[in-house]
């Protein structure tokens, strides 16, 4: 761990229930490391986690950074205060993205574990940032390795396709603001839960993905 004060944070106003994963779109992990630290920039983090697996500490999660911006998840709106924010170096989709190493990967695993048992956030309740801002965002994307993280306990995951339902209602019932352009919701489910299919469209195979995992979300281990 190395630690990289940020200046851009203040006092939380309640509990921490939400960890979101981005990725931090710029050429090098040095210059989004920079930006999150920039006054000017009124951005951050609370982590950085570089290629080679090296975690930088930008904000104390006892604090709240600046990361999710205008977002809604559940029901709840402006998710700083309520969220811990990781940003996995990767160019993204404006500088060549590409597939996340492994190494990388382990380490956002071994980091999101930790927090997750320090602050008790629910599975369903680790989301990416286009889950929360899909009308403005993309981020981890479709090659962000989900299903990895949630066979260690990282967040949700289901490979199953159950009988096409209410696609809009399914998606609001897995925490989604479906009061946003219906192809911007569709096409960040995808990435997240459907990264090989994004048609944008509510077709069956999204539908279908979709009501499994409602199913899965509404699970009695999933419920408070």
């Amino acid at each position: 761990m190395i630690f990289e004060p940020s200046p851009n944070a203040d006092e939380r106003d309640g509990d921490i229930s939400i960890l979101v994963m981005h990725y931090t779109g710029m050429p090098t992990a040095r210059s989004a490391i920079d930006l999150l630290k920039s006054p000017k920039a009124k951005v951050s983090a609370h982590y950085v986690v570089d290629e080679d697996g090296t975690i930088y500490n930008l904000v104390p999660e006892a604090r709240r950074a600046w990361h999710a911006g205008v977002s809604c998840w559940r029901g709840r709106r402006m998710l700083n205060d309520a969220s811990i924010g990781i940003e996995v170096v990767n160019p993204g989709h404006e500088w060549g993205y590409r597939p996340f190493p492994a190494t990388q990967m382990q380490a956002v695993m071994e980091l999101a574990q930790g927090i997750i048992m320090r602050h008790g956030i629910e599975a369903r309740n680790v989301v990416a940032h286009s889950d929360i801002a899909p009308n403005r965002k993309q981020d981890p994307g479709e090659l962000f390795d989900w299903a990895r993280l949630a066979a260690c306990g990282v967040g949700l995951w289901t490979d199953a396709f159950d009988p096409p339902g209410d696609l809009l209602a399914d998606l609001g019932a897995i925490g989604y603001d479906t009061a946003l352009a219906e192809k911007d919701v569709i096409l960040a489910f995808q990435r997240h839960f459907l990264p090989n299919h994004l048609s944008g469209l509510a077709d069956d195979p999204t539908a279908g993905r979709a009501a499994a995992l409602r199913r899965v979300v509404d699970a009695p281990d999933n419920l408070p």
